[in-house]
């Protein structure tokens, strides 16, 4: 068997780069091959319609979610305001309470106080008359 020469190699190569050449614009100018392209254009077309539709979709739903839990998060937000006023003006109204039970507490000492010594005094005043009696009374 014989080796083939550099000269014989290259025309081989020449001829197979024509053959591919040839069947290549053979298949550009076949019609069915610019139809098959067209339709393969048109369902990539399609595709990306579909997918932006998709994004579009996803992108409304993100933001109406969003508008959403701003909403909620407003109204929680307000209704613990709402309960935290709430607890603070009971809070005031439960010192407000305790101070007034206080000054009645302390009033109602007082008061007793007074009676208490009003009645000391009187005790006082009542066993001095009775020695001044007992010594005119001698």
């Amino acid at each position: 068997m014989r080796q083939p020469s550099l000269a014989e190699r290259q025309e081989a190569a020449a001829a197979a780069k024509k053959e591919l050449l040839e069947r290549h614009r053979e298949k550009m100018n076949d019609p069915g091959f610019t139809e098959r392209q067209a339709a393969r254009k048109a369902v990539v077309a399609a595709r990306d319609i579909r997918i932006a539709e998709r994004r579009a979709t996803e992108e409304e739903r993100n933001a109406r979610e969003a508008v959403e839990k701003a909403a909620q998060e407003a109204a929680e937000r307000a209704a613990q305001e709402a309960a935290l006023e709430a607890e603070l003006a009971a809070e005031e109204e439960l010192k407000t309470r305790e101070a007034a039970a206080r000054l009645a507490a302390a009033e109602a000492r007082a008061a007793k106080d007074r009676e208490l010594g009003a009645a000391l005094l009187d005790t006082r005043k009542a066993r001095k008359a009775a020695r001044k009696a007992k010594k005119r009374g001698r």
